[in-house]
């Protein structure tokens, strides 16, 4: 599939009917559906073998363009003559999806380019770890197809994975997982899915009555459910977080699921990253994927304390500010040594965070802080420092750099609003000739008088003046 995001602003009905009169401001095409599992995976680092049906017209053509821009991708079309390739254009208005328009033929794949294939798919099983079958029921693996795939597969030994659709889940028997949502539990097996005990109930039905290993459910706010066929039924909760957009969060997970069993991972520690990923991937705008580094970021953040796990280094603070930005939300910078917190410090970072979505503290390490404060300073090491100000709830992230300036770390992460003190005049404030390039603006915050480290470190000494 192809996926389309147009994106844009309403500030009128139009005169012509009662709808929304969408004013574009962006728009931007990508792979969906199967696709957009070969781009997560793509994402994750892994070598994909890639085979699916699409028509003979100009989204095919884009479909082709997209999959030679990923290199670890062998990929595989075959073309159906008078099929329309699909399309589903998705049009968003301040962060609000008004509107879905689908392009799309649903009939069964001729004989020919289903033949063309599976022949295909039979000749990259060679050295394949596993098989990723994405059903969006559009004509491919329908009535028994789905089983030529996974028998081809089961006879190499290969595990596989199934995103299936409707409601006749015989048709993947012999699969390793089939990862249904709750809609499609409840279609499958007619049974409830309002409660987690109906949950589980319908799940072990519905396995009981396949011949597969395990069933993963994903079960939106709450988590994951897996039942496997040794009678063990485990949940995976979900993270409370902000969620944009919830577009491709299934191909995501199934993605990363497949990732993990085939690089030797067992089925708890596949689901586990399954259900971080879709939890990554629901705060993201569009059609998104999940990277290694934002994997790594979760599970640190998840063993970590609330507050350490709010400490980047500038590689994961990038993606960070990435997945932000993607979500609409304004990032705010400011930068210091943070030596010894007092209240002028509280006030600065609670007034920077009222003026932005997002608040990045940059501290100077010990080495930068010891060149600019001089000896014996600063009196606490950067560690101790960067975990203090990330307990405090007006900031959404720490990192440390070693320069004595932050130009380059502003310049990289390119903050909406770019905070300090007023004791400095605007053209004092490093990166603020930065700004006007991303159309960033500098905030000047009121010093609460009285405190400052210095005087906090000589009242410690008894060096205070009268």
């Amino acid at each position: 599939m192809l996926d389309r995001f147009i994106y844009g602003s309403v500030s009128r009905i139009s005169p012509e009917a009662p709808v929304p009169v969408l004013q574009i401001r962006e728009q931007h095409s990508m792979l969906g559906g199967a696709g957009n599992a070969v781009r997560n995976l793509h994402a994750l680092g892994c070598s994909v073998r890639f085979t699916s049906v699409v028509g003979e017209d100009a989204a095919a053509a884009e479909i082709e363009s997209a999959l030679v821009a990923m290199p670890k991708c062998q990929w595989f079309l075959a073309y159906e003559l008078g099929r329309q390739t699909i399309v589903k254009t998705r049009y968003i208005a301040d962060s609000q999806q008004v509107m879905r328009a689908d392009a799309e033929s649903k009939h069964e794949i001729a004989a020919e380019p289903f033949a063309a294939a599976l022949e295909r798919f039979q000749a990259t099983l060679e050295g394949a770890s596993v098989v990723l079958l994405s059903d969006y029921g559009k004509g491919l693996l329908t009535a028994g197809r789905a089983h030529a795939f996974i028998d081809l597969a089961r006879a190499r030994g290969i595990p596989s994975i199934v995103d299936p659709k409707g409601a006749a889940f015989r048709r993947y028997n012999g699969a390793t997982v089939i990862k249904p949502n709750l809609k499609e539990l409840a279609e499958a097996t007619g049974m409830p899915v309002d409660t987690d005990q109906a949950r589980e109930a319908a799940a072990r039905a519905l396995l009981a009555d396949l011949d597969i290993e395990h069933l993963l459910v994903t079960c939106g706010a709450s988590g994951m459910l897996l039942v496997s066929r040794s009678g063990d039924l485990r949940w995976f909760p979900a993270r409370a977080r902000e969620v944009f957009d919830v577009s491709g969060a299934g191909d995501t997970a199934a993605a990363v699921l497949a990732a993990a069993l085939g690089s030797g991972a067992d089925v708890i520690d596949a689901v586990e990253a399954a259900n971080l990923a879709a939890g990554i991937v629901v705060g993201k705008r569009g059609t998104a994927v999940v990277t290694v580094t934002e994997l790594e970021q979760e599970v640190r953040q998840r063993t970590l304390t609330g507050a350490s796990g709010k400490v980047f280094s500038l590689a994961e603070l990038v993606d960070q500010v990435t997945q932000w930005r993607d979500a609409g939300l304004r990032i705010g910078f400011t930068n210091g040594c943070f030596d010894l917190l007092h209240p002028g410090h509280i006030s600065l970072l609670e007034t920077a965070r009222a003026n932005c979505d997002r608040l990045i503290v940059a501290i100077n390490s010990d080495q930068s802080a010891a060149r600019l404060k001089g000896r014996g300073l600063p009196a606490q090491n950067e560690s101790t420092r960067a975990l203090v100000l990330a307990s405090l709830r007006p900031v959404d992230a720490v990192t440390i750099f070693e320069d004595d300036s932050p130009v380059d770390l502003i310049r990289q992460l390119r903050p909406d609003v770019l905070i300090k003190g007023r004791e400095y005049a605007p053209t004092e404030v490093v990166g603020a000739e930065l700004l006007p390039a991303w159309e960033g603006r500098l905030l000047l915050v009121d010093i609460v008088p009285g405190h400052s480290t210095a005087r906090t470190l000589a009242r410690l000494t008894g060096k205070e003046e009268a």
